[in-house]
């Protein structure tokens, strides 16, 4: 068997990373091992030197990563756009987040609520900021652990309400995911991969990364609740 490659990325591709990884062996015989956990924590690891071949994250840490030469320069690739979803308890009232003003009086009415510590919880807490609730709703919120999904919160009724990545909420238990955001304030992230620079089988992780850009596999990126990019 050919030594694997190794990739790390945040828990928002992870469901479609193991898919592509998947495929990928089949057609080529090459193994990927994927390694997702909070994207703060694998920048953090990339940053101090840890070796992969491949990172995959979202596009504004790829690119501090790539200032820093932790991955080399020129080597990203935009792998998917993804959008936030709103999550209630499976069970639980269905509140409305058809508008604008519908998740402003939604997000005010919910006794507990919870989002990403990534890219998309940076820029939702920009929007509250901005609705002028955000002194109003600080103490309700609950901050999910990073590698934790915001989803598990809202299934094991830690929060009523829940706002995370697509992928990350549709295959959830315990959940019902009531749709994603309003395009008026919906929020996407690109997740881009790159070639770590302390990997040393650049060419075998550039194959991957091409595959993963491929238009064969963009269907697999539609059923994972994301777009090509």
């Amino acid at each position: 068997m050919r030594t694997e490659l190794h990739l790390i990325s945040s828990m928002a591709t992870q469901a479609l990373l193991a898919d592509l990884a998947a495929q990928f062996e089949v057609q080529t015989g090459t193994p990927v091992r994927v390694e997702s956990v909070g994207g703060v924590d694998a920048a953090k690891r990339v940053q101090a030197g840890e070796t992969f071949d491949i990172v995959m994250l979202a596009s504004n840490a790829i690119d501090t990563l790539m200032a820093s030469r932790m991955v080399h320069a020129g080597s990203r690739v935009d792998i998917v756009h993804s959008g936030v979803s709103v999550a209630v308890q499976a069970g639980a009232a269905q509140p409305d987040i058809g508008s604008e003003a519908a998740v402003r009086a939604t997000v005010l009415a919910a006794p507990r609520l919870a989002y990403s510590t990534g890219p998309s919880g940076v820029q939702l807490a920009k929007l509250f900021e901005r609705w002028g609730i955000a002194d109003t709703i600080a103490p309700r919120i609950v901050t999910a652990p990073p590698g934790v999904p915001v989803g598990s919160l809202v299934a094991a009724g830690q929060v009523n309400l829940g706002f995370q990545q697509t992928s990350e909420l549709m295959s959830l238990p315990g959940i019902t995911v009531l749709g994603p955001l309003p395009p008026a304030i919906q929020i996407i992230t690109t997740f881009s991969a790159a070639l770590a620079a302390t990997g040393n089988r650049r060419a075998e992780a550039q194959t991957f990364i091409d595959f993963m850009a491929s238009a064969p596999v963009a269907a697999l990126k539609i059923r994972h609740g994301m777009t090509a990019a």
